[in-house]
């Protein structure tokens, strides 16, 4: 992404809210990590385990907590949350190009569409009929907008995106490219031998402050609709199934699937290829670690695990060995106490 215009530390100080130690007129233009910082970039260190590099930078000025200032060669920003500081600050630096308004010649949209002027319908991109577009929206190419979508303000569709039939997109939402959102649920009834579709006529349903990373999947809901409310950020390449619900600010990692009718909470994680069976609930402030095989209902916070980790093969061959041995063992071990309670 390009960088905006320089803008001074005494300013950034104030647009962050945070202390600056040194020359408030030394001016940055974007951002880089400490070991390929040039004078006009801003950098932040978020672990101590990279204070040597601290202290060789060549950065104009650095994001930091209050005990690691005094290694630091450059101007400082001191704060107690560094990685936040740093987030807030390279999209002041880095801002998304402005919207405006108008419709690329190669788009097509349809005549009963609503698209506020301010938006931006991109090359290629399909508008369907009934869509609304709202103000400072961002529409990239080769999108599809399908019938009765709505899309709130200042969202953003970087490209390829597709909303299915009646998707409710709020404000703030920023969709990567491939990501769908509403195709049909994957919902069957058996006929004898065969598979007989039910049909999805529920909707999916964004909140403001959305995320949904490249080639990520939400299904539209059977009946009610799929929602992932406000402040969500979902990640690449998952597979979001027909009537979940992901509650306020919480957080999903790539490669995860939630099967069907799952309710997760608020201010939850879910780390990298964590597998949910269908119709659980998890409450709020659940956290899951990478990989956790999820078939169950967790209510209570907390930190929850599955899996094993990777170790050498020789190792592995042996606990699957042991492991095929468990209910032999089980039915040993059962009738010894049987035995010793009968004496």
């Amino acid at each position: 992404m390009t960088a905006g215009s320089a803008i001074t530390l005494g300013a950034l100080a104030a647009d962050l809210g945070v202390e600056l130690r040194g020359d408030g007129a030394v001016a940055v233009t974007r951002v880089a990590v400490l070991t390929q910082a040039e004078p006009d970039c801003l950098s932040f260190l978020g672990d101590r385990r990279y204070r040597s590099a601290l202290e060789r930078t060549r950065a104009g000025a650095v994001i930091l907590a209050p005990g690691d200032a005094q290694h630091c060669p450059a101007p400082v920003l001191v704060t107690e949350n560094p990685y936040l500081v740093f987030a807030r600050a390279a999209r002041r630096l880095h801002p998304y190009p402005p919207v405006v308004g108008g419709v690329h010649p190669s788009a097509v949209v349809d005549d009963s569409a609503r698209i506020d002027p301010g938006a931006w319908i991109g090359p290629l991109t399909v508008v369907e009929a009934e869509a609304e577009v709202g103000p400072g929206v961002f529409v990239g190419p080769g999108c599809i907008v399908g019938a009765g979508c709505v899309i709130g303000a200042e969202s953003r569709l970087v490209a390829r995106v597709t909303l299915c039939e009646g998707v409710q997109v709020g404000r703030r939402v920023l969709l990567h490219p491939g990501c769908v959102i509403g195709r049909e649920g994957f919902g069957f009834a058996k006929d004898g031998e065969r598979w007989v579709r039910i049909p999805q006529i529920g909707r999916v349903r964004l909140g403001d402050d959305v995320e949904i990373g490249a080639n990520t999947t939400v299904d539209r809901g059977a009946i009610d609709d799929t929602v992932i409310a406000a402040g969500a950020k979902i990640d690449n390449l998952i597979q979001i199934g027909h009537n979940c619900e992901i509650g306020e600010n919480t957080a999903m990692a790539a490669c995860s699937g939630i099967s069907g009718s799952t309710r997760i909470g608020r201010n939850c994680t879910i780390a990298g290829a964590v597998g949910m069976a269908g119709h659980l609930e998890i409450g709020d402030g659940v956290h899951f670690t990478g990989m956790a095989m999820v078939t169950r209902s967790f209510p209570e916070p907390g930190v929850y695990s599955s899996g094993i980790p990777a170790m050498p093969s020789a190792e592995w061959r042996r606990a699957v060995a042991r492991f095929r041995q468990l209910d032999e063992l089980a039915r040993r071990l059962k009738h010894v106490e049987d035995e010793l309670k009968a004496k």
